[in-house]
């Protein structure tokens, strides 16, 4: 891996790196679901959920599409889902709480 790859990796992980895209990501597991689906999971107001929308669009995970006056979204990139399963198992292993690092 070079230097620009492991920039790209890293702006993918920030695109990932608050709770509420956590959220709508995983709700996105499920398939296609419009803005209006979305805050509901996320529980904040519309402007916020379309803020973090469009930095995990930015990122590549999700993309989206226009019907009407509704938008919905759909991830990019499933495969992300393993990330989230990976995190999971950081934390089952007791390591994701700060332990074991030095």
């Amino acid at each position: 891996m070079n230097h620009r790859q492991a920039q790209e990796r890293a702006a993918i992980m920030r695109a990932l790196a608050h709770p509420v895209r956590v959220l709508l990501v995983d709700a996105l597991a499920s398939g296609e679901r419009c803005v209006c689906e979305l805050n509901r999971v996320a529980d904040v107001d519309q402007s916020r959920v379309s803020r973090h929308l469009s930095a995990l669009r930015r990122a590549g995970i999700v993309s989206c599409r226009r019907d009407g006056m509704r938008v919905f979204y759909r991830l990019e990139t499933p495969c992300i889902l393993r990330a989230f399963s990976c995190a999971a198992q950081v934390v089952r292993s007791g390591r994701g709480r700060g332990g074991g690092v030095a």
